[in-house]
């Protein structure tokens, strides 16, 4: 048997005038107040960047989806179409290898991969969702990599992070995120984009 709901509007209207629009009022930012309902989202960390002293290039995420987070991989979702851009504009199938096999070809070409937060407050998989990000130590790169000279960004989320690297000397490039949340373009669409990441 359903328990039955509290008849919130019986209560209100038998309440006196003085208290009514009170009673009124707190229930409905009760009702607008999502936060105050949900469990507090908890701290999530990312992934530890690919990369190496050779890499011309670098691909920056912006964070990794719940998916990657699980299997510890990025890009992990089997609807991401990272994978198989990288593939048609490499001319080299990652997507037929297992994963740390991808990683050591995508460094022989030259390419690493990072993102550009190293740990938020998220629930969901969205960048809209995320929360108190706190970015990565970029400093690391000038350091560990120094032929780096592209910064390409895999959607507007990590995109926001361009400028920074635009003022320290590097050539940077905002592509179509390859998440399937951003169905907008076709995979075509999207591959035109992603082929002006080589250098």
């Amino acid at each position: 048997m359903h328990q039955r709901c509290f008849p919130v509007h019986e209560f209100i209207d038998q309440s006196s005038p003085s208290a009514r629009n009170a009673i009124l009022y707190l229930y409905l930012r009760h009702m607008m107040n999502t936060e105050s309902v949900l469990p507090p989202a908890s701290t999530l960390a990312g992934l530890a960047p690919v990369v190496a002293p050779s890499i011309r290039i670098l691909v920056l995420g912006s964070f990794p989806g719940d998916a990657s987070l699980a299997a510890q991989q990025y890009y992990a979702h089997p609807r991401n179409q990272f994978w198989r851009l990288l593939s048609s504009v490499l001319s080299d199938d990652l997507t037929a290898i297992p994963y740390e096999l991808r990683l050591r070809r995508l460094l022989a070409h030259g390419i690493g991969l990072w993102d550009a937060i190293d740990a938020c407050e998220r629930r969901g998989s969205l960048d809209s969702s995320i929360r108190n990000a706190r970015p990565n130590n970029f400093s690391f790169l000038r350091q560990n990599c120094p032929l780096l000279k592209r910064v390409c960004f895999n959607g507007k989320a990590s995109g926001k992070f361009a400028q920074p690297f635009a003022d320290a000397g590097y050539e940077t490039l905002v592509l179509p995120s390859s998440s399937p949340a951003h169905a907008r373009l076709s995979f075509d669409q999207k591959l035109a984009a992603w082929r002006k990441i080589i250098c």
